[in-house]
């Protein structure tokens, strides 16, 4: 009996292509499951901001979500979205989340609408989300009856507002849109202010001013407070606004705030305004605010859909 010959070439081409196989059917096995995984998740973006007792204030957020909504559910990813206040009114973070989650979305991604850092977006947020605990901030929430509350949908907190480039243009525009002489003005930048922060609030307002002497004839810039920081007193408006006259014959007040709320943007700085001697004359102001924008809506709109991708392609993990 002849015992047939085989070329051990054979054998082993034969051994490799078994092995391909093998490989090609754990990769689909494991790509099924993964895409049987991310057809489950039910994911959701929270617009979250500061809160205001202010129903003007509070409109503009509403309206950038209304505005933005259709945008980041358009690739069908996102299933929903919500807006939610940090504190003095409803709706909560927690009341929120809470519905996300009795609606059965598995993924919540978080987009603080602030300005720039503070211990609400670095401290207070993810202590009210459950991602960490944070005594001081603990202990705040329960003086000031702010709801904790951790979801079943895993959450994700993504960059403030000044991480992108849309605040220098945003004042910018802003101060096209009232000077009158650029080279006989000044330019005076109104925010809220941090004292845990202060050192990146003023770095962040002389980068916006910087922006905006490049691009104009302003050459003089100064900034105040008018939030916790200065005790909610219109003085530190005063005396940017005059710092500036020291040197320029106007100045253009801008105030750096996401939204209007009428104790800041007309007592506060109007107070402030109107101590400084011939105002009517040397201070050309608007009342306005950061929103509407529409660079702020597409930043919401990219935001989104950027974590939304992460995480269904697994390359983001929730806290």
């Amino acid at each position: 009996m002849r015992i047939p010959f085989r070329s051990p070439n054979v054998n082993r081409e034969l051994l490799l292509f078994t092995l391909l196989i093998l490989l090609l059917t754990s990769s689909c096995t494991r790509n099924s499951k993964q895409a049987q995984a991310n057809t489950d998740r039910k994911i959701g973006v929270l617009l979250v901001n500061h809160g205001s007792r202010s129903a003007t204030w509070r409109q503009a957020l509403l309206s950038l979500e209304k505005s933005t909504q259709a945008n980041m559910m358009k690739k069908g990813i996102i299933k929903g979205t919500k807006t939610a206040h940090m504190e003095y009114t409803e709706p909560s973070i927690a009341t929120q989340l809470k519905a996300f989650d009795a609606e059965g979305f598995t993924d919540v991604i978080i987009v603080p609408i602030f300005l720039t850092v503070s211990p609400h977006t670095f401290d207070d947020i993810p202590t009210i989300i459950g991602q960490k605990e944070d005594p001081q901030s603990m202990e705040v929430l329960k003086i000031e009856k702010i709801e904790r509350y951790t979801p079943q949908a895993r959450t994700y907190l993504t960059p403030n507002l000044d991480f992108t480039d849309i605040l220098k243009k945003n004042v910018l525009r802003r101060v096209k849109d009232i000077t009158k002489s650029e080279m006989e003005e000044g330019l005076v930048l109104i925010g809220y202010g941090d004292e845990t922060y202060d050192k990146e609030w003023r770095k962040l307002f002389d980068v916006v001013a910087s922006y905006v002497k490049e691009n104009t004839g302003i050459t003089d810039h100064s900034y105040g407070w008018c939030g916790h920081i200065v005790h909610y007193s219109s003085d530190s408006t005063t005396s940017a606004i005059n710092r500036v006259l020291r040197k320029k014959k106007s100045a253009v007040v801008v105030p750096v705030l996401v939204a209007h709320d009428e104790n800041f943007q007309v007592k506060i700085i109007g107070d402030g305004i109107a101590k400084v001697a011939h105002a009517k004359e040397n201070v050309i102001y608007k009342p306005d605010s950061i929103l509407p924008d529409a660079n702020v809506e597409n930043w919401v709109i990219q935001v989104a859909n950027e974590y939304a991708d992460k995480i269904v392609n697994g390359a983001l993990a929730s806290r």
